[in-house]
């Protein structure tokens, strides 16, 4: 079984690629590509399935009796939760900025 502190590392690192991927998706959203802002989201969730994968290494561990939990697996825990939240956040703003722009379409066109 590969050491604690490096699966905590991978669950940090597809985290935070995920996380980046959706705000990047919020800021294509602000820009009116929400193609571009939904591909984002797409992105995000491949970079975030490595970080489950690793995550799952961790819940067959915890099966086995093989896991303490140190700080560096809390800090990878709450930055797997923290992307989680991030990307329901980036799809709720994406979904709000569309609705935003189709209204302004719909006054300027005069409908």
């Amino acid at each position: 079984m590969e050491n604690l502190d490096v699966i905590s590392c991978q669950i940090i690192a597809a985290s935070g690629g995920a996380k980046s991927s959706y705000i990047e998706a919020i800021e294509l959203a602000k820009q009116n590509d929400f193609d571009g802002a939904n591909e984002r989201i797409k992105e995000g969730d491949q970079v975030y399935q490595q970080g489950h994968a690793a995550h799952a290494k961790l819940i067959q561990m915890s099966a086995q009796g093989k896991l303490e939990i140190p700080l560096l697996l809390m800090h990878a825990e709450d930055q797997m939760m923290n992307c989680e939240t991030m990307k329901i956040f980036a799809q709720e703003m994406i979904y709000l900025l569309k609705q935003n722009f189709d209204l302004k379409n719909k006054i300027e066109k005069g409908v």
